[in-house]
C-alpha cells in the first residue's frame, strides 16, 4: 500500500528492508515501537522483567519472519500490538496454570481445580481486555484520545467535555463517535490477526512442529523500551 503520492508507506518500506536482512531497519523499528510493545506487555503481565523479555522475543520474531506482516491489512504498529497482546496473554495464562496446578492434582479438594482454573481465566480475560483497550486508546490521535478520556473515563457530559477542551459540543460528539469507531475497528481486527499468525506458523514450521532456525542481531543492543 502506498501513500497518495505513490510512495510506499514507512512500515511497508521497513518490511522490505527487514526482508533484505538490513539490521538498521530492525534498530529503527525497535526505536519507534519498542516502548509500545513493552508497555502493552507490562500491562498484561504486571512484571517489567517479563515484559522486557517478551519485547526482545517480539522483535526477534519480526526479524525472523518479516513476511508475516501484510501492509494491505493494516499498520505495522497494529500488527505488532496484536502480536504482543496474544503472546503476553499466552504467557500470563501459562503462569496462572503453573500457580494453580493441574485440575486433577492429588492434593486438591474435589472441584477445587476447576474453580481455580475458572477464576484464573476470568482474571486473564479482564486483564487482557483492559490492556488491549488502553493500548488502542493510546494509539488514537491526541484530540480523540483526550475526548474519550474526559467523556468516557471521567464520566462527563458532552457539554462539560466541550467546555474543558475548548471545543463545541458538536465537535466533542464527533470526536467521541470517531474514537469509538476506531476502537471497535481495532478490537475487531484481533481475531483475524491471530488466525493469520497461526497459519503463518503452520506454514513455516518444521515437521516436528518447531520453527526453522535463523540467526539475527541481538535486540539487546538497542536497549529495552518502555522502562
Amino acid at each position: 500500500m502506498a501513500t497518495p503520492d505513490g510512495t510506499p508507506r514507512w512500515d511497508e518500506q521497513l518490511q522490505r528492508r527487514l526482508a533484505r536482512g538490513e539490521e538498521t531497519a530492525l534498530g529503527e523499528l525497535y526505536d519507534q515501537l519498542a516502548p509500545m510493545v513493552h508497555g502493552l506487555a507490562g500491562r498484561v503481565l504486571a512484571d517489567q522483567a517479563a515484559a522486557g523479555q517478551l519485547t526482545r522475543e517480539i522483535f526477534a520474531h519480526v526479524w525472523e519472519h518479516p513476511e508475516e506482516f501484510d501492509p494491505a491489512r493494516g499498520s505495522l504498529r497494529s500488527w505488532l500490538g496484536a502480536l504482543t497482546h496474544r503472546r503476553a496473554v499466552d504467557r500470563l495464562r501459562a503462569r496462572r496454570a503453573a500457580e494453580y496446578g493441574p485440575a486433577g492434582a492429588p492434593d486438591a479438594p474435589p472441584g477445587a481445580g476447576g474453580a481455580n482454573a475458572g477464576a484464573a481465566e476470568a482474571e486473564i480475560r479482564t486483564v487482557a481486555t483492559a490492556a488491549r483497550m488502553q493500548y488502542v486508546v493510546d494509539s488514537l490521535p491526541q484530540p480523540l484520545r483526550e475526548t474519550i478520556a474526559v467523556t468516557y473515563y471521567d464520566g462527563r457530559t458532552y457539554r462539560e467535555t466541550a467546555r474543558l477542551l475548548g471545543i463545541s459540543e458538536q465537535a466533542a460528539k464527533q470526536r467521541m463517535r470517531l474514537g469509538l469507531e476506531l476502537l471497535a475497528t481495532e478490537l475487531a481486527a484481533e481475531p483475524a490477526e491471530q488466525h493469520a499468525e497461526e497459519n503463518a506458523r503452520q506454514d513455516t514450521a518444521e515437521p516436528d512442529g518447531s520453527e526453522p532456525d535463523r540467526s539475527g542481531p541481538d535486540t539487546d543492543d538497542h536497549g529495552e523500551g518502555g522502562t
